[in-house]
């Protein structure tokens, strides 16, 4: 089948459907979150061929290749397998209110590199007509890590959220002139103090027990907050500057 135009964006979209898909519940009225993944595999074919494979049982609506090639997978009023057990907002099972979009990228099993600018303008192209036709608050603009930090890492670091955010597509921190030179939290702190940054980040979106423990899971939750907020530290340790970072955003949401 040759590739159709959208020509209001002047892509090229190319038809790739998938089996891999089925009917959103019900109950779902509308389609307010927007997950970015990377494919994490080696090849764009790979990835393709993988998300048509009955057997594998995952997909996208979209996927992007690195020359800005986009492939439609699944409509978008059907639900595609890409978030798999999930939490955002005080909402599971993503699956069933998001789009899902696969960024051609062999991840950080395959030797992790940079989004390329073709795909990059393509995406950003992409999100605004996926936005131009739902209602996507920005805070639910998100990468897979952020809601599976514990199972996942894509985009990754190197994703250009920055940009994305500058486009409209997202949100992103203003410069934080002085951050709290005191804070430094890591494991296995705990108490109060470690209670109210788990706070912080189920205020903005993540999954986390408040339990006043530093563990685990709270460490993979800072870490997905890192690759996507402050991607010059990815280490899990809630530092001075990403804290402010943290608190900058709540303050912007309010």
């Amino acid at each position: 089948m040759p590739p159709r135009e959208l020509t209001a964006l002047a892509l090229t979209i190319t038809p790739f459907p998938t089996p891999n898909q089925d009917e959103r519940p019900p109950e779902v009225n509308d389609i307010d979150t927007l997950v970015l993944h990377y494919t994490g595999m080696r090849s764009a074919n790979d990835a393709l061929n993988r998300m048509r494979d009955p057997v594998w049982k995952v997909s996208a609506h979209w996927c992007v290749d690195e020359d800005g090639t986009i492939y439609s997978l699944v409509p978008e009023e059907m639900r595609a397998w890409h978030a798999g057990v999930s939490w955002w907002r005080g909402r599971s099972n993503l699956n069933d209110h998001s789009i899902g979009i696969e960024i051609v990228n062999p991840g950080h099993e395959f030797g992790y590199r940079p989004f390329p600018a073709a795909q990059m303008n393509a995406l950003i192209q992409l999100c605004e007509a996926i936005q131009a036709r739902h209602v996507i608050d920005p805070r639910n603009v998100v990468g897979h890590a952020d809601i599976a930090p514990s199972r996942k890492r894509d985009p990754g670091e190197l994703f250009d959220w920055a940009r994305l955010a500058r486009e409209g597509i997202g949100v992103w921190p203003e410069p934080v002139a002085e951050p709290d030179p005191t804070l430094s939290v890591t494991r296995p702190e705990q108490g109060r103090h470690v209670r109210d940054w788990q706070s912080r980040l189920t205020q903005f979106g993540y999954g986390l027990y408040e339990d006043g423990v530093f563990g685990e899971e709270t460490e993979h939750v800072i870490t997905a907050f890192q690759r996507h907020f402050r991607q010059a530290r990815v280490d899990g340790v809630l530092d001075a500057g990403t804290g402010a970072i943290l608190k900058h955003l709540i303050a912007a949401d309010d």
